[in-house]
């Protein structure tokens, strides 16, 4: 996914218009993972596709696509303030990408790269975080979590699931420790009020790419007759078609809990983390003063 020379653009670019139009269909923001499914969804991409992974173990897929919330970011058709939501612009709400402005919009933003020497005219493929940063951000606490997370051994991994369940308000957690139970690494109580308890069944999947529909499907056959909900724990991804199987109709439901929200309980429930106060320059807003 390399742009050469003759003006080749990567892959990522073919996103940009299929960016927006999911964006307009959800009201015109929504969340990554809204925005994620979505594109899934409209371009059909097979989960063969979806579980395909970069060096650094994040899937192609995702990291294309945030590439092209990135470029658009910097293009003004994408408001970048808003932390966790992907919202249009009002250029992004009135101004169609056409193939022609996607070129535009990618080889505007890469000349305006290189001129700061922070990119070159070759696009090469590296890992880029949720929230569309590079750079210093791909090194931030929730990349350096996951990495930590994942150097793990598999029982050690149990048990901070363990933990993190305990401290969400689980009780009685307890790890199997047991292979060949279909899956199945633990069990808890998820007690709703006094009268209201449902008995939940976990998986742990140190991953570093996604979890497919079959995983999930098996799990919940694991899951048959002995619990009223399940949860699967990844630092990983899923596919979109696991995230549908996860909800099926029908079917006892699964929660789904990705790398970036397993980061962002961690952070919410400030395990394993120590909040800091920190402040970054804002260049943009001292423009209208360097005049």
């Amino acid at each position: 996914m390399m742009a050469n020379n003759k003006g080749e653009q990567p892959k990522f670019v073919r996103f940009f218009a299929p960016l927006q139009e999911v964006l307009l269909s959800l009201g015109g923001s929504g969340s990554p993972d809204e925005a994620y499914a979505g594109i899934i969804e409209k371009l059909a991409i097979p989960e063969e596709e979806q579980l395909e992974l970069l060096k650094s173990g994040q899937t192609r897929v995702y990291n294309q696509i945030h590439w092209a919330r990135f470029y658009l970011a910097k293009s003004g058709f994408i408001d970048s303030s808003k932390r966790g939501v992907w919202s249009l612009t009002e250029r992004g709400l009135k101004e169609k990408i056409t193939p022609e402005l996607a070129r535009e919009i990618f080889t505007t933003c890469q000349s305006r790269f290189a001129s700061k020497d922070k990119a070159s005219n070759t696009f090469q493929e590296i890992e880029i975080s949720s929230k569309g940063e590079v750079g210093e951000s791909d090194l931030d606490y929730k990349a350096k979590l996951l990495s930590t997370l994942k150097k793990l051994p598999p029982a050690g991994f149990e048990r901070f699931c363990q933990r993190m369940l305990r401290e969400a308000g689980f009780v009685q957690v307890s790890v199997t420790g047991r292979s060949g139970d279909g899956g199945i690494d633990g069990y808890g109580i998820l007690q709703i009020n006094p009268l209201v308890s449902f008995r939940v069944l976990f998986q742990c999947k140190k991953y570093d790419g996604s979890v497919s529909t079959g995983t999930v499907r098996d799990f919940r056959g694991a899951m048959a007759g002995r619990a009223d909900k399940g949860i699967i724990i990844t630092t990983g991804t899923f596919t979109a078609d696991a995230k549908k199987e996860s909800q099926r109709d029908g079917a006892a439901p699964i929660e789904l809990i990705d790398g970036e929200r397993l980061t962002t309980m961690c952070e919410s429930l400030e395990l394993g983390l120590r909040p800091v106060t920190s402040f970054e320059i804002v260049p943009e807003f001292f423009e209208e003063f360097d005049e």
